[in-house]
Order: structure tokens, then C-alpha cells, then sequence
């Protein structure tokens, strides 16, 4: 269980206006803000949309949009928050100014957790004088219907505010995971860049259309490893022997596979064929 109540997310637009209709679904108090002319309005038209999803799967009776606190300061926003969940620009100077005002107005027991897809933790943790409280809290968008969440301290970040966040958001209805490693990417961006420099390496061959790898990724292994991932999938598919015969049995031909791989770039010429292919299968 969590000891959080009061939940402040700081920065309000795709990924922030969803956390909001997340955190609010399950019960906790929500402030936000965000400085941009019009936030509040966009936000509250956000989460009206998203609402029917929240409650499609299985919000907290009694919860409401309506039960959200809107502030423009940030200051005002954390001063009584249990968890903070920074959305803002991917830019590192940003996140430094950002957090250490956030590490000053928080309360002390307050986790400080950024939506960050890239910027690891210990290139901003510096700036405040409570670093250990400071982590990545990586959703995939939209988080209020897609419930991973990567959760990756910084050098400085203890592993008592590592659990604490993990405990926070499976309260929010979220699977999270933790690395070990500051990397990055982290690891569900670098497993899905892994897959798309082959499928851009493919289309740009000549080997198969944007559609094509759609399809078999959709209609293949998408399906098996949305139920239970890739080892998972590589250990039932091993029957009785498992994992170890799959190695044993499959593992020199997959290791040919990787070795085989297209060496792709994001190039002019690997862009062009891409959206080339994208345009016959979406249009313009």
C-alpha cells in the first residue's frame, strides 16, 4: 500500500492531462498546473474526453473530474503534495531550474518523479538539495490506459524512494518496472528502436511495405507478446525443455538472424523510403 494522498502534476498536456484522469480515477487528490495562457481549459476538455475510458475500466465510485484543483503556481501546486509528476520539456537546463523549485516548495517526504523519456534522474537530481527523493517515472502515453511505467533512480535517488514509488503507482492501477541501470532510453524505447531500425531497414531494402510489417507485427508476435512478453513467449513455445531448448535448439539460427540485422540509419534517403511506403497504406 502507498501513504500518498495528494498527488501534483506539473505540466498539463498530452502526458500530464492523463496522468491527471489516472491519478484521479483511483482515487487521489489532484492539483495541477501548467504556466501556458489556456491551460486549464485544455486540460479540463482533456480529461472530459478521457473520462469514459477511466471509468470503462473501473474507476473509484464517486470520482469525478470535476474534484480537480487547477493552480498556476508550481510552488502552490506541490506545497502539500505527497508525489509530484513533472511533465515538462525535454531540456535539461529546464529540468534543473524546474526541480530545484520543486525540491524547495515539496514537502520534504514528497517523491519528485519526471515523465522523462530520455534525461536520466542524475543530470537533474544535482540541483536539489534532497536528490535522494528525485526519479524517473517513465509512462507510455497515454497513461491512463496503458498502464507501464518505468521507474529508474539516479545516482543519488534511495532505494527507499525507489519503492516508494513503485508502491504509488500499482496503488494508481499501473504495472510498474524498475531499472538497475541508468541508461539511455531506458529499456521499452531502446526494445522498440531495436525493432524499428530493422523495420526501417526492411522497407528502405525493398524487403517488405510499411503496410507488410504493420500487418505481421499486429497480427504475429505483437499478439503473443502483449499477453506475456518475449522470454515468456520464447519459454512456452519451448515446450517441456523451455527456455534452455529453445537456446539450445533455435539459439545458433537466431544468432545468425542478429547478425544479419540491416546496420540502419535514420539517413535522407532511409526517410524517404519509410514515409514513401507510409503514404500508400495511411495517404497523405
Amino acid at each position: 500500500m502507498t501513504g500518498v494522498r495528494k498527488v501534483a502534476v506539473i505540466g498539463t498536456g498530452t502526458i500530464g492531462a492523463s496522468w491527471c484522469t489516472c491519478f484521479l480515477a483511483h482515487g487521489f487528490s489532484v492539483v495541477a498546473t501548467d504556466p501556458a495562457p489556456g491551460a486549464e481549459q485544455r486540460l479540463r476538455e482533456q480529461m472530459a474526453r478521457q473520462w469514459p475510458d477511466a471509468e470503462a475500466l473501473g474507476a473509484v465510485k464517486g470520482r469525478s473530474p470535476d474534484q480537480l484543483r487547477f493552480c498556476a503556481d508550481a510552488r502552490e501546486a506541490v506545497a502539500q503534495a505527497d508525489f509530484v509528476q513533472e511533465n515538462g520539456p525535454e531540456r535539461l537546463e529546464f529540468k534543473r531550474e524546474l526541480f530545484a523549485t520543486l525540491d524547495e516548495a515539496a514537502p520534504a517526504h514528497a517523491i519528485l518523479a519526471s515523465s522523462s523519456s530520455g534525461i536520466p534522474a542524475s543530470e537533474f537530481q544535482t540541483a536539489c538539495s534532497r536528490p535522494e527523493r528525485v526519479l524517473i517515472g517513465h509512462p507510455f502515453n497515454p497513461p491512463h490506459l496503458i498502464p507501464l511505467v518505468e521507474v529508474v533512480g539516479g545516482k543519488l535517488t534511495s532505494p527507499e524512494s525507489v519503492r516508494a514509488a513503485l508502491d504509488f503507482y500499482r496503488a494508481a492501477g499501473r504495472q510498474p518496472i524498475t531499472l538497475h541501470k541508468e541508461l539511455p532510453g531506458f529499456v521499452t524505447n531502446r526494445l522498440q528502436s531495436a525493432l524499428w531500425r530493422e523495420a526501417y531497414g526492411l522497407v528502405h531494402a525493398g524487403v517488405a511495405t510499411v503496410e507488410d510489417i504493420d500487418t505481421a507485427i499486429a497480427n504475429g508476435p505483437g499478439l503473443r507478446w502483449a499477453l506475456r512478453g518475449p522470454f515468456a513467449t520464447q519459454h512456452l513455445s519451448g515446450g517441456p525443455g523451455g527456455l534452455e531448448h529453445i537456446l539450445d535448439h533455435l539459439g545458433p539460427p537466431m544468432d545468425g538472424y542478429w547478425r544479419n540485422l540491416f546496420p540502419t540509419r535514420l539517413t535522407e534517403e532511409v526517410k524517404q523510403a519509410v514515409l514513401d511506403s507510409a503514404k500508400q497504406q495511411m495517404g497523405d
